[in-house]
């Protein structure tokens, strides 16, 4: 029976793919476990592993090409078949006009469509059918094992041949982006669904292009980025709070933290990590702003999730550090700048954007001293960090020179009310004036 070759759903928010690269040509051996082909995603490129082994007959995207998720890519030939009429790809339902998915939201995982099984598919408990590859069912009713109690390790939790013991040292890695059925419960921020209304898109207004300007096709990414920004504008009511920290003690510790750390693991703190470190702390102390709207009620998650913006050459990923509040400042440091240096490089894990709760996003490297940043669904609270700014401040009556940074806070007003919001971000400002007591 041949096997098809279907594009995954490699991200929470997607809905599509773009097919950059085949690996392998027709006529190729295909493993279990081989890279055959490269995807662009909504958040990066990803490579796309096989879960089956067999041959190369048909390639139906070409390179370039985009397709839905779930649509056919190729057709692959288990060993003594032959060719027949090219498989159609299954019709895929229309993706919304308006992705309201966030990154910290999981979509429910897409399983592979079931293979023609026999006239007594298997069953699990509850009654579902079972999803296996034909060679696997082969193996099974050869060995006489019961597909109704194996949970399998391909995508959408398809039973393939390793799982019935079909070949020895083979090693399948679970795919990231689409859980079994079987999978734990999901993080509390990957359970909420987005705002139970839209406000309708309002109408398009197209430029005027003349013969000498540049038409840019769409990204992947940046057209989540448009749809879920649009979404959080017209869906979310949005307000803002600023204030203005002293940072010089801030400075003096973090060069004497530095000073030790040459000595001794040789991780340099940035003042990103400090801000981070507050901004988690603050939210243990004020727990209603680590929260989500929920069509009639709030979710107030027990973990804490940092959302982190990390600028790529194509738009922002938000890249998440998970059970924030149980990782020391050296962790999270470390954390940090690795999945920085991976966001820019395209290769981070659908796995990594999920679990937020609340997000920070960080300008002062840009020399931007103030902004108000757009609330990221279904979170309810975004900081906004401005730059370091030298400038005269009064203390006690008297002028003097200061190191200054703004705090920026945007907050879901059906969520977070504007006392909270503001003790929320005078805890961070404590903090950030007062850094020992972060580290205590």
């Amino acid at each position: 029976m041949p096997i098809k070759i279907e594009m995954p759903k490699l991200s929470d928010t997607m809905t599509e793919g773009t097919l950059l690269k085949w690996n392998k040509k027709v006529g190729d051996e295909v493993e279990i476990g081989d890279i055959i082909a490269e995807v662009e995603t909504d958040k990066a490129t990803m490579e796309m592993e096989a879960f089956d082994e067999g041959t190369l007959s048909e390639i139906l995207v070409e390179e370039g090409a985009k397709a839905p998720v779930g649509s056919v890519l190729g057709i692959l030939l288990e060993e003594g078949e032959s060719a027949g009429a090219p498989a159609a790809a299954p019709a895929a339902a229309p993706a919304p006009a308006v992705s309201a998915t966030p990154a910290a939201t999981a979509a429910p995982a897409t399983p592979a469509p079931v293979a023609p099984a026999p006239s007594s598919p298997p069953v699990t408990a509850s009654g579902d059918r079972v999803s296996v590859s034909p060679l696997a069912r082969k193996i099974a009713e050869a060995k006489g094992i019961d597909l109704s109690t194996i949970v399998g390790s391909g995508p959408g939790g398809r039973i393939v041949k390793a799982d019935v013991g079909g070949k020895e040292g083979v090693d399948i890695p679970a795919p990231a982006a689409t859980p079994s059925p079987a999978a734990a419960k999901p993080a509390p921020a990957a359970s909420t669904p987005a705002p139970a209304a839209s406000a309708p898109a309002p109408a398009a207004i197209s430029p005027t292009v003349s013969s000498g300007d540049k038409t840019v096709p769409l990204s992947s990414m940046r057209k989540i980025i448009a749809d879920r920004l649009l979404t959080s504008k017209t869906t979310i009511p949005h307000f803002y709070l600023h204030v203005e920290a002293d940072v010089a003690p801030l400075m003096t510790l973090r060069k004497q933290v530095n000073a030790q750390a040459e000595q001794t693991h040789g991780n340099k703190y940035s003042i990103n990590d400090f801000v981070i470190k507050a901004v988690i702390n603050a939210a243990q102390a004020v727990p209603a702003v680590n929260a989500s709207f929920n069509g009639d009620s709030i979710v107030e998650f027990e973990k804490v999730g940092v959302s982190v913006a990390v600028a790529v050459d194509d738009g922002l990923v938000t890249p998440v550090i998970k059970d924030a509040t149980s990782k020391s400042m050296l962790q999270i440091s470390k954390e940090v700048k690795e999945m920085a240096g991976r966001a820019r490089e395209g290769k981070l894990l659908p796995n990594e954007f999920d679990g937020g709760t609340i997000t920070i996003s960080n300008l002062g490297a840009w020399g931007i001293e103030s902004f108000d940043a757009i609330v990221n669904p279904p979170q309810a609270v975004i900081l906004s960090i401005g730059a370091i700014v030298e400038k005269a401040v009064v203390v006690d009556g008297q002028v003097v020179p200061g190191l200054r940074m703004n705090i920026g806070v945007s907050c879901d007003h059906r969520v977070v009310d504007g006392a909270v919001g503001a003790q929320f971000i005078n805890e961070v400002k404590k903090l950030i004036e007062n850094p020992a007591l972060m580290l205590v």
